[in-house]
């Protein structure tokens, strides 16, 4: 089974950063993507060109923070922030233009750091929300960059990252029995979504998932692959 394990939000907070940077060098972690309007953005572009073993990818952002493009009002709050949220699918589809200037901005904003383009996800999975497929797969093929897996791309092979995504190394299922669940999989090749950090007070202002990223940073950094495993 070809295995890549991922760490989501780099950039979110200088914590979380260092957290990933840490996994990646003393443990298990590959690949990471980051947020191009994070609080620690322009510190995790630093690091990532400090450790370019670390394939880095873009975290694509519509439920957190605040835009980089102007002329996205339909996208913002009041104050100025998204209004989509982690329950974005029981909300109204936005506007795909005003979707489209922005993820653009994002990756432009990616390439302008000189970093190779690894491959594309997003904050809260929002990259599978049916309205924004056709988006998603233009820009894919745009960009010439993977995707992450999601049920509404499943279909999409040509530019799927992995054949399969695996959630569970997240909240109580954060522990050291990942590579015995993951052999019982089907698949030939699976991502592993992780979000490892050392919890800062900018990260406790941002999130709620907290205390838990630490424990996923110390399992990570005490798993091996197996020898059945071949790293993507």
């Amino acid at each position: 089974m070809k295995v890549l394990v991922n760490a989501d939000d780099f950039g979110l907070t200088k914590g979380v950063t260092d957290g990933i940077v840490q996994s990646h060098l003393y443990g298990i972690v590959q690949s990471t993507t980051l947020m191009m309007n994070g609080l620690a953005t322009e510190y995790a572009v630093v690091a990532a060109k400090l450790n370019p073993s670390l394939k880095v990818g873009i975290h694509l952002v519509l439920t957190w923070g605040k835009p980089l493009s102007n002329n996205v009002s339909g996208l913002t709050n009041e104050n100025g922030n998204f209004r989509y949220t982690n329950n974005f699918a029981q909300m109204e589809a936005p506007d795909l233009e005003e979707v489209e200037r922005e993820w653009r901005s994002q990756l432009e904003a990616f390439l302008a750091t000189g970093l190779p383009l690894h491959h594309i996800d997003s904050h809260h999975h929002i990259h599978g929300w049916a309205p924004l497929k056709n988006l998603v797969l233009q820009l894919a093929n745009e960009y010439q960059v993977p995707v992450r897996y999601t049920d509404t791309l499943k279909n999409e092979k040509d530019i799927l990252l992995t054949e399969a995504l695996w959630l569970d190394f997240y909240g109580e299922g954060v522990d050291k029995k990942l590579f015995d669940k993951l052999q019982q999989q089907p698949h030939h090749s699976i991502e592993i979504m992780t979000h490892p950090a050392i919890v800062d007070n900018d990260l406790r202002s941002v999130s709620s998932y907290q205390e838990q990223r630490e424990k996923e940073l110390q399992i990570l950094q005490e798993l091996t692959f197996p020898n059945w495993v071949r790293k993507l």
